[in-house]
C-alpha cells in the first residue's frame, strides 16, 4: 500500500472535482488509521476573490471541507477497491472545530488526522491543521460511507 497519493491518485479515489477538490496530497499514510493531507492555498484559490477581498483568508467552513477530504481519501485508499468501487464517504457531523489563526494564500495547509472509531459504516475523526508548524485549527467530526444512488 502506498503511503503517498498524488492529486491524480486522490481524484481516482473522491468525487469532488475542481475547485471543491481542495486535498492536494495524501502524505504520511498509516493504513485506515492516519494520515496527513495537503492542501495548497495560492492567491488563485477560487475563495480568495471574495473572502475577503484585499485581505483574503480561508473560510473555516472549507478547512473542516479539508479536513473531511483528508478523511474520506484515507478510508477510500484503506478499504478494497472493489467494496469501495460503489460508496461514497459523507460528512455526518461536526462535534467540534476551532480556528486559531487565519489561514491565508501562498501556504501549504497540512491536516493530520486520525481515525479514532469505527463502527460499520460510521467512524469518528480528529484532526489538526498547521502551517509551517503553527496549528490553525482542529476538529472532530463523524462520516458515514454510504452506497452511490
Amino acid at each position: 500500500m502506498k503511503d503517498f497519493l498524488s492529486k491524480d491518485d486522490i481524484i481516482k479515489l473522491l468525487p469532488h472535482r475542481e475547485p471543491m477538490l481542495l486535498l492536494d496530497e495524501l502524505t504520511n499514510i498509516k493504513k485506515l488509521f492516519s494520515a496527513t493531507g495537503v492542501v495548497n492555498v495560492t492567491k488563485e484559490s477560487f475563495f480568495v476573490k471574495g473572502h475577503f477581498p484585499g485581505n483574503p483568508v480561508m473560510p473555516g467552513v472549507l478547512i473542516v471541507e479539508a479536513f473531511g477530504q483528508t478523511a474520506a481519501a484515507l478510508t477510500a485508499h484503506g478499504i478494497d477497491k472493489e467494496t469501495y468501487d460503489n460508496k461514497l464517504v459523507f460528512l455526518m457531523g461536526v462535534e467540534k472545530a476551532r480556528f486559531r489563526s487565519p489561514v491565508i494564500p501562498d501556504c501549504k495547509l497540512e491536516l493530520n488526522i486520525e481515525a479514532i472509531r469505527s463502527h460499520g459504516r460510521v467512524w469518528k475523526y480528529k484532526g489538526e491543521a498547521f502551517v509551517e508548524g503553527k496549528k490553525m485549527a482542529d476538529a472532530i467530526w463523524s462520516a458515514t460511507i454510504v452506497d452511490r444512488k
